[in-house]
């Protein structure tokens, strides 16, 4: 279980260095197999460059080499992401996440170049394909992730965010052997490792690292039914992190538990209070303490 960590903000909206710092200890002391860092989660577009190169070095110097750090290194402009790529300090930086390019709707081909382009510019570096088509606007096909895993040794994942089961299902079944299908949804990880994902990039995990990599691990070791247990405690709260946008949710989640503001930059504005007392509720009954 990986955690796409967010970015915690003062009530100024300046970024709480010291609460990533917590946040960071508490992934690394809870089981977290590794940390996704400057992803969608962290509200990465809202970053400046300076601040984005501040939080990639602060955290690589806290975890020191405790667990493997997932860097997101994605954009639509080509050009951009492999001059990034070729100068950028990765020092620490174990693999990058990289998103299909979003806004621009680039056709297959489009994205396989693309991806091409940054296999080739970093081959020293593993790169994690990630499809969101939610977001970005276009989907990667199977043909594509599969093609992609055949023709680059250093791209070795995807984070699968379709929510096409079938497509992910196609991957799994026809992907090289050392190319590995993660879930980029908490809400299907289970299923999905059932079919032979072989874990998640996780939101709830910013809350929940303990119990939810338990959950992993044991999907992973074939204890369906334990692993289906923690699946359904959580159900509720899977649905409520994202009713009001990612990564709003778990912030509010986090801010009930005590360890951040509960501050987001615009566009992005904090949950519902609705939603929030739901939250408080069924943490309550989690047993805990808000």
């Amino acid at each position: 279980m990986g955690v796409a960590l967010i970015t915690p903000f003062k009530s100024d909206e300046s970024v709480d260095y010291d609460a990533l710092m917590r946040l960071v200890d508490y992934q690394v002391q809870n089981n977290t197999d590794f940390l996704c860092v400057l992803g969608t989660t962290a509200e990465t577009p809202t970053l400046t460059d300076e601040e984005k190169r501040r939080i990639r070095q602060a955290v690589v110097q806290r975890v020191a080499g405790r667990i493997p750090i997932l860097l997101g290194v994605g954009g639509n402009n080509t050009r951009a992401v492999v001059e990034a790529l070729k100068t950028d300090d990765y020092d620490g930086v174990d693999a990058v996440l990289s998103v299909v390019p979003y806004y621009n709707k680039p056709s297959q081909e489009g994205i396989y170049q693309h991806y091409k382009a940054i296999a080739e510019a970093r081959p020293d570096m593993p790169v994690v394909l990630y499809n969101v088509p939610g977001r970005t606007g276009v989907n990667m096909t199977a043909e594509t992730t599969l093609r992609l895993a055949r023709d680059f040794r250093n791209i070795v994942a995807v984070k699968e965010a379709s929510g096409n089961i079938t497509q992910m299902d196609d991957i799994i079944k026809n992907k090289p052997a050392d190319f590995d299908v993660i879930s980029g949804d908490d809400g299907i990880t289970f299923p999905l490792i059932t079919l032979g994902a072989v874990g998640v990039i996780s939101v709830i995990g910013n809350a929940f690292p303990r119990e939810f990599s338990r959950m992993v691990r044991l999907a992973l070791q074939g204890d369906y039914a334990n692993a289906l247990a923690i699946h359904h405690r959580f159900a509720e709260l899977f649905k409520l992190l994202f009713v009001d946008g990612n990564p709003a949710g778990v912030k509010a989640m986090l801010h009930a538990m005590g360890m951040v503001e509960n501050k987001l930059r615009l566009p992005l504005v904090p949950t519902r209070i609705t939603t929030f007392e739901a939250m408080r509720r069924i943490l309550d009954e989690l047993g805990i303490k808000c």
